[in-house]
Parts: structure tokens; sequence; C-alpha cells
């Protein structure tokens, strides 16, 4: 069977599906390649490099005789119609925002992996793709940071006097704030850091940063290792409690999210009053809601406080923006999906695989991940519900 890989359409994109390392694991496996020519370009990985490999180039990918598609971004209503009916797709497929596009896999017959839905067990961590690409984010939020913030991250002893280190509070300490705060601590800043999981105080710790302990009833665990939503009077509680240091950070990072649901609102308008002149928050969620009021996707929002402003930086994007790298860790997590379904040069999912169940969202026209398949159902009935009221 084929490995289809695009050149991929979204504005922006820069990550590929595969690489020339993936292509040949492909072709070991049994499987062969085919790459739009300059697929790769824009991650750093150039098509001489591809056809070294043993992918067949082509200038464009015919749709239509698809046997595998890799993909990085959700498909697209026009890719969905052209593939044919048991074509195999893997990559990113945002479930819980594509309910339109997931209907459409399901209706056009397609077998669709989504890498939102790996597993998050210990046979499943080379074929996390949430984690890899978290990884790049949090170290890319830091580096965001630093080019904005006008002061030095590390202390400095100088004949002329000395220089504090920056203070940076990460809030949310999954992959990406982990990585942003040994990010930070290799940069010389004294990092403090938040969250409202139980297990995360001793993470924090081992990456070098203060855990900052808030007087919370109950921690907010849920499964898979993600945080689940806090009540609104325990919402407050956290946010009145975060305030003060907040108001005592040069540096904020935030990365707090809740799978399928908007980001948690950490930071309100008015504690951003608190903070001095020149501060700077990044915040990894602003592209589904944002941490921080004000937070804007892909901007700089400069806001006014007594005595300056502070800059708010909406990431977008954020693996993109280091795409050799993050292509070479997505590509090989959907190169080791891929390889565990293979046998004998062909694509054979087995269902009974508990990595491979979890990961599949639609197969033989349906939905199979059930919480997407109830949304839909759902969101159909609503539909139906207010076309009857007119």
């Amino acid at each position: 069977m084929d490995i289809a890989v695009r050149r991929e359409p979204i504005e922006g994109e820069r990550r590929v599906a595969a690489t020339p390392a993936s292509t040949a694991q492909y072709l070991k496996n049994g499987l062969s390649v085919t790459i739009e020519r300059g697929a790769g370009t824009a991650s750093g990985y150039a098509d001489a490099d591809y056809e070294a490999a043993g992918a067949t180039l082509v200038d464009a990918v015919d749709l239509g005789r698809v046997e595998v598609l890799a993909h990085v971004r959700p498909l697209d209503a026009a890719t969905i119609g052209a593939l044919p009916s048991g074509a195999v797709t893997v990559g990113f497929g945002s479930p819980a925002s594509e309910l339109d596009g997931v209907a459409a896999l399901a209706a056009q017959g397609v077998t669709a992996f989504s890498l939102e839905l790996i597993p998050r067990i210990s046979r499943a961590q080379s074929m996390d793709a949430l984690t890899s690409q978290s990884l790049i984010a949090g170290y890319r939020c830091v580096l965001e940071a630093g080019m904005r913030f006008p002061r030095f991250f590390p202390l400095y002893m100088t004949a002329a006097g000395t220089i504090p280190p920056a203070r940076v509070l990460v809030l949310g300490a999954g992959v990406a704030g982990l990585q942003a705060i040994a990010t930070a601590k290799r940069l010389g800043a004294k990092v403090s850091a938040y969250d409202v999981r139980s297990a995360s105080a001793d993470e924090v710790r081992s990456m070098g940063g203060t855990f900052i302990h808030l007087d919370l009833d109950a921690a907010a665990d849920a499964a898979g290792g993600y945080a689940k939503e806090l009540a609104a009077d325990r919402a407050d509680r956290q946010r009145e409690l975060l305030a003060p240091h907040v108001a005592d950070a040069d540096v904020i990072i935030t990365t707090a999210a809740i799978p399928g649901r908007p980001a948690p609102r950490l930071i309100t308008a008015s504690m951003l009053q608190g903070m001095k002149p020149a501060s700077v928050i990044v915040d990894l969620a602003a592209e589904t809601g944002g941490n921080v009021e004000g937070a804007v996707a892909g901007e700089d929002v400069r806001v006014e406080v007594p005595g300056g402003f502070v800059t708010i930086v909406g990431m977008k994007d954020a693996p993109s923006t280091m795409a050799f790298d993050a292509s070479r860790l997505l590509a090989q997590n959907i190169a080791n999906l891929i390889g565990l379904m293979t046998v004998e040069g062909a694509i054979a999912p087995d269902f009974d695989d508990e990595v491979v169940a979890g990961a599949c969202l639609a197969h033989a026209g349906e939905v199979r991940h059930e919480p997407t398949a109830a949304a839909i159902a759902a969101a159909a009935t609503s539909s139906t519900g207010t076309t009857g009221a007119h």
C-alpha cells in the first residue's frame, strides 16, 4: 500500500506529515510513499532527500486514488469528498471542533485515525503526537517571551551593578508547561509554576521550578493526565489566589487546556492591572479562547497598566514555528502508528488493539469515537429542533 503526503493546504502551516527518515521506515515495512513536490520545503526537507529515501515525487497527489493519506491538520471538506471509500487517513482530526468533518469522513467511508485520540499509555508513547508537539510549543513560548522582555533572564553580577534574574511564572504544568519551566531555567530565570492537578507538584520540582500551592479544596485531575474544568466558584477562588503571584511575575507562560472545551480563564483584565510595566505574558491557549483575557491568537496585544503596558502574546501554530523538529517528531509519531497497523505491506487495523481502537475516529461508515458520535447526534437533534421551531 502507498502512503500519500501533500503540502499542507492551510496557510501558515509549515509542518509536513512525513520526513525522509519516516519515508525510509515505511519502505522498510513494505509500504511505498508518494510525496507532493515541495511538501517538506517549508520545514527544511528537500525533495531530493525524499527521493533519496525512496519516495516517489509527484506534482499533485491524486486524492481519488489515495490508499493512505498522512496529514498534519484536519482535512477540509473538499479533500474528504475527493477520497475514495476505504481510504485510510492518519493525522490530527480535532474531533471536538470538527464535527462536520468527522461526519463527512464517516459518510465517505473513510477509515480515519486522529492523533489526539491516541491512548495515553506507555505502549503508545512513541505515537503520542500531542506530547511531541507540546514539547515544541512550550520551548517556543519561552523564546517568544525572551524576545519581547526588555531585560535579561539570568542573574548578572557586573562592575556596574547586579542585574536580578527574571521571575517567570508558568500556569499549567502539562508537557508544554514543563518544557517551558525547563527552558526558562536553562536561561537563568527564577521559575515558579502552578497547576490544578495533584501530580504536578513533583513534576514541577523535577524541572527545577517552585510549585505554588493554592488553598483550593481538591485537585482537578481527569483521565489521561489532563485537568478537568473547575466549578465557577472554585475558578473564581483560583484567580483570587493567583493574583499576587501574577503581580510578582516579570514573564508569564500560560499553557492550561481542557480537551474538547474552551481554555480556562486564569488571568483577567483586572489581574493585569497589578502587573509591572514591561511584563510579558505568552498565552499558548489563545487559539482555544485564551487563558488570558484579551489574548488574540497570532497577535501581540498591549494592555495599559499603571506606569506603562503589559504585552500579551497570543500564540498561533506554535509547533509550526519550529517546523523542522516539529515535523521530525510528528512524522515519527504517524509512522509508528501506521507501523502498528501494517501487516505484510498492507494497512490492516486490528480493532482489538486498544491503541488502534482508541485512535480510530471513523470506520465502515460509522463514527467510532463515542463522545464525538454523541456530539454529532446532539448537534443534528438541535438543528432539527431549531428548524422545526421556525
